[in-house]
């Protein structure tokens, strides 16, 4: 049982509740009983939720085997680290001195130059331009 006590209008009025059921409650106000009637609140369906369905990504190509499995011949200049060919600044039949910039490689958002170890003539080149490589992959062979 809960009292209350309210005034409107400037009159006064003592409001006891004295039961509550799922639609009804009797209350007494200023000494006489009501039954106050209510309408039951519609149900609320919950609300349906749409999300897209996520595919998983295309799988990535994988690194082009090193060249190590076929026989080289000549004097093979290998990439240090595992990339994707930028550009190749040499063509076959070219004359290479050491130290002169063959391939460039991109690894790890860093741009490498690979260099000749020997001076040498290009006897073949085994990458292009946007190849992705391995680690120790062959990339220009020198006579």
């Amino acid at each position: 049982m809960k009292e209350y006590k309210y005034t409107i209008n400037g009159d006064k009025y003592e409001v006891v509740i004295n039961e509550v059921a799922e639609t009804t409650a009797n209350v007494t106000v200023n000494g006489t009983e009501y039954t106050v009637e209510w309408e039951k609140p519609e149900e609320k369906k919950p609300a349906v939720v749409v999300k897209p369905v996520v595919k998983p990504a295309a799988p990535v190509a994988a690194a082009a085997p090193a060249a190590a499995a076929a026989p080289v011949n000549g004097h093979p200049i290998k990439t240090p680290l595992p990339g994707v060919i930028i550009d190749v600044k040499v063509n076959v039949g070219d004359t290479v001195a050491k130290g002169q910039t063959v391939v460039l490689l991109e690894a790890m958002k860093m741009e490498n130059n690979i260099n000749a170890d020997r001076d040498g003539k290009v006897a073949s080149i085994s990458v292009a331009k946007g190849d992705t490589v391995a680690d120790g992959a062959v990339l220009v062979v020198l006579e």
